[in-house]
């Protein structure tokens, strides 16, 4: 439901436009070091509001260190963080009540839910909670030490050229997507496990639970399809298990094999657009013209690299842990 890991463990709250949103991270070894500038770097990149393509909505977003931290060190208690939502328009979404809006989860929480669910903002469905996910990505990526994970964008709308990537969609008056490449260097062979807790496996359970993500593929992913099996397997050049070429992305029988993690995620368009769709009127039971008015952004994969980079060392952190490979600070 709202919790993933199993020695690593995080658990998310909150609603978009509630008081706040948070996150209980379990299983931080104690002593090590959490400042409140350690976090800093990471939240800036998640916002938007400073780039080109994003929504105007900005959050101080300093996390409120409410337990497992004393003196700047993690105590090894279950570590609580809570983010504050102060700049919200709740109005805006008082008249999209009867509305469920396209691409949305109004109408799924709806009928999950009872109408008792907060729609808000999206409520708890809304990408505002991956910024819980930033702040354990904080703490994972200093528990990671010398692994580096790493998230690039690769293209906006087909286009290789963010910046025309954008302007398509800026000329259409409509919303794009993108895709994401992320790479983890250091790795170790043997972590993952066969069949049901793959390296995959888990990346991509955790992956695909960050909002707007349609699609996963490791190393060539589908391009494998279309290739010979001499081709696409990776020759191992020496006892470190180093492979030629690395068609596999890092793991085989879903087992790390020591070279670099390569995967890639495909971002849909933000499903809050300007340009006029139709939808179903709950109240009059009819289907109507529809536009979603408010802050939103244009390109949502502009701000999902440090979300990335977060879930996949989250993922790490806890299949190290598994394998006893993060020990006891002190």
């Amino acid at each position: 439901m709202n919790s993933f890991g199993r020695i690593f463990r995080i658990s998310i709250f909150g609603e978009s436009h509630g008081e706040s949103v948070g996150i209980v991270i379990d299983g931080c070894p104690a002593g090590l070091s959490i400042e409140l500038n350690d976090f800093i770097t990471d939240i800036e990149r998640r916002k938007g509001g400073t780039q080109k393509g994003t929504t105007p909505r900005q959050e101080e977003d300093l996390p409120i260190f409410k337990s497992g931290i004393f003196n700047n060190k993690s105590t090894g208690a279950p570590i609580t963080l809570l983010f504050e939502n102060k700049n919200t328009r709740s109005s805006d979404y008082d008249k999209l009540r009867a509305v469920p809006r396209p691409g949305h989860a109004d109408f799924v929480a709806h009928k999950k839910f009872g109408g008792f669910e907060d729609y808000r903002g999206g409520g708890h469905f809304s990408g505002r909670l991956t910024v819980c996910l930033v702040a354990a990505g904080v703490i994972a990526k200093k528990l990671l030490d010398e692994i580096k994970v790493q998230s690039t964008i690769l293209e906006i709308g087909g286009v290789v050229d963010l910046e025309k990537g954008l302007q398509k969609a800026i000329d259409a008056k409509d919303s794009i997507g993108g895709i994401i490449e992320c790479s983890v260097k250091g790795l170790p062979p043997s972590l993952g496990e066969p069949f049901f807790d793959s390296v995959e496996s888990l990346l991509a359970h955790a992956v695909m639970a960050i909002p707007a993500v349609r699609g996963v593929e490791f190393g060539t992913g589908f391009a494998a399809a279309k290739m010979f099996g001499t081709e696409h397997n990776d020759a191992i050049e020496n006892k470190s298990g180093k492979t030629r070429t690395n068609h596999a992305g890092g793991v085989v029988g879903g087992i790390t094999n020591g070279n670099e993690l390569v995967f890639r995620i495909a971002i849909k368009p933000t499903s809050s657009t300007p340009k006029e769709q139709h939808t179903w009127n709950r109240e009059t039971d009819a289907v109507e013209p529809f536009s979603v008015k408010g802050r939103h952004d244009l390109c949502i994969a502009l701000r999902v690299p440090v979300i990335l980079e977060a879930v996949t060392a989250i993922v790490i952190t806890d299949l190290l842990m598994l394998e006893q490979r993060i020990k006891r600070i002190l």
